[in-house]
């Protein structure tokens, strides 16, 4: 039995099997990252109204798991879509 007898892949999308090796699915990447630009700090705070910010944000994210806070930066995946639901969402992929 080959590996690819063995592997069990379904569409993302409509649950479909997916069998490996008849080129009739998609592989898609997803890769989503938050605003790298740094925060904007009004003109006229002052030193320690930032600090005060920078507390409160820390305060907030004390309650948040780790895996909470890594999905809020940083966020990859990995789809398969059979070729007709490719087809439907690549035209409207945020939909």
């Amino acid at each position: 039995m080959s590996e690819s007898d063995q592997l069990h892949l379904f569409c993302h999308k409509c649950g479909a099997e997916l069998t490996p090796g008849e080129g009739s699915f998609y592989v898609v990447r997803i890769e989503a990252f938050a605003d790298p630009t740094a925060p904007n700090i009004e003109d006229g705070m002052t030193a320690g109204e930032v600090s005060a910010e920078i507390d409160r944000l820390i305060e907030e994210m004390r309650a948040m798991s780790a895996q909470q806070l890594m999905d809020q930066v940083y966020r990859r995946l990995t789809i398969h879509l059979c070729a007709g639901c490719y087809a439907e969402w690549i035209e409207n992929p945020a939909r």
